[in-house]
């Protein structure tokens, strides 16, 4: 951890007149063309004001989605070019220009033409994984050196300002890094470890977690790592019934991992009275958005599957939150996409923003899932102390794993 907090920042480079290369996280939902929410380019804005006050060039990277097919790059329904749009919006006064491709002589042709504060938008660095004869050849997302090559001779610093893959090692990361002489992170990034250090390192106590979504594999380090940190651990969502599983509890048809049983027994051993998992649910009979039925631990899931956390549930967790110092969040306590299935994650919801604003509470949303459901049952990033933008990222940072894209970066 300490490794991270003691790379470069923008203050620590001399940036005035310089072409910068900077890797963003523009990876937004998109629908019919339309930006569906745009926090994450915000985010990023305040990394570009920095480098235009400076005078700087300014060249942008990011991937958008995943590209699996030559169909996924022709159909341009992961292009950025909307993107470029919605930026010229959120800075004034500054020339945004896209550029169709993000690699070749049009490229380099477009960098030479660069003014100082001009910022150019290159195409999806993700279409470098499939090739012009759609062969998947994943040269961005398996950090072919060459392309990061590529990457960082159009500029003299490169910028890492893109938090949700810096869990990722990639060519637009660490491929660019490798191959320039001056690296740094950007504002974002450093907002992002300062928060999570203080979930890590001596956190206000008590510390509460609270761990959903689906699955148990995903999260497997970051509890055991938490175990060592939290006073308490706040097991729901799908994960929780391979916890329950584990108990020996009749989940009925809900989802498990019955590959993680044995390591769910492991942490409920560990834990002990540390860990509280779900209590009671809201079922259906299939996943759908029906009317829920409830069901308590003690009776079993016989014929349904569990979609939420019922009231009990709630009432034990919104208990254990009352006094807590520090809340780290991560993941949805049920299917809160479902109208009928949304009360688990909305109580929490309005139990993290009272801790916040009455209590003080230090309350960080692990980014991806959680983010969504803030925003999706009518909450605001003002209601808790700090909300990730990186959900994988987040929770890796957590469990105290190096994160490949910020380790690249060099030191002060």
């Amino acid at each position: 951890m300490q490794d991270i907090l003691s790379k470069k920042t923008l203050s620590d480079v001399i940036l005035d007149n310089k072409t910068v290369i900077v890797r963003v996280d523009f990876n937004v939902p998109i629908k019919d063309g339309v930006i569906q929410d745009n926090k994450r380019i915000a985010a990023a804005i305040p990394t570009i004001e920095y480098l235009i006050k400076h005078n700087c060039k300014i060249i942008l990277l990011s991937h958008l989605s995943r590209i699996k097919s030559i169909d996924d790059i022709k159909s341009n329904k992961k292009s950025l070019k909307p993107i470029a749009s919605e930026l010229a919006k959120l800075i004034n006064d500054v020339n945004v220009t896209f550029i169709p491709t993000s690699t070749g002589q049009l490229v380099v042709d477009a960098v030479k033409l660069m003014k100082p504060k001009d910022v150019i938008l290159l195409e999806n660095t993700r279409y470098n994984d499939v090739n012009a004869n759609g062969e998947v050849v994943k040269l961005e997302s398996k950090c072919d050196n060459n392309l990061g090559k590529e990457w960082a001779s159009l500029a003299e610093v490169f910028v890492n300002d893109a938090f949700g893959t810096s869990h990722r090692k990639h060519a637009s990361n660490v491929g660019i890094a490798n191959n320039i002489e001056t690296s740094c992170i950007g504002l974002l990034i450093q907002k992002e470890i300062k928060n999570l250090s203080r979930v890590v390192n001596n956190p206000v106590r008590p510390v509460v977690a609270i761990l959903g979504g689906a699955k148990v594999s995903d999260k497997l380090k970051v509890i055991d790592n938490l175990l060592n940190i939290a006073d308490k651990i706040l097991i729901c969502g799908g994960m929780a019934y391979t916890f329950l599983k584990a108990q020996g509890v009749d989940i009925g048809t809900s989802l498990y991992e019955p590959e993680m049983l044995d390591s769910a027994k492991q942490i409920l051993a560990k834990g002990g009275d540390k860990i509280n998992v779900s209590i009671d649910f809201m079922c259906g009979e299939t996943f759908a958005d029906v009317k829920p039925i409830y069901r308590t631990k003690e009776q079993g899931l016989a014929g349904v599957m569990g979609l939420d956390i019922g009231k009990e549930t709630i009432k034990l967790f919104t208990k254990q939150l009352q006094n807590a110092g520090t809340v780290f969040w991560n993941g949805p306590c049920g299917v809160f996409e479902f109208n009928n299935f949304q009360e688990g994650t909305k109580a929490i919801c309005e139990c993290l923003k009272n801790l916040t604003v009455s209590h003080g509470t230090f309350t960080l949303i692990g980014g991806g899932d959680s983010a969504t459901a803030i925003v999706t049952l009518g909450y605001s990033e003002n209601d808790y102390s700090f909300i990730s933008t990186g959900g994988g990222a987040s929770l890796e940072f957590i469990e105290g794993s190096p994160l490949p894209g910020i380790e690249c970066i060099q030191n002060k």
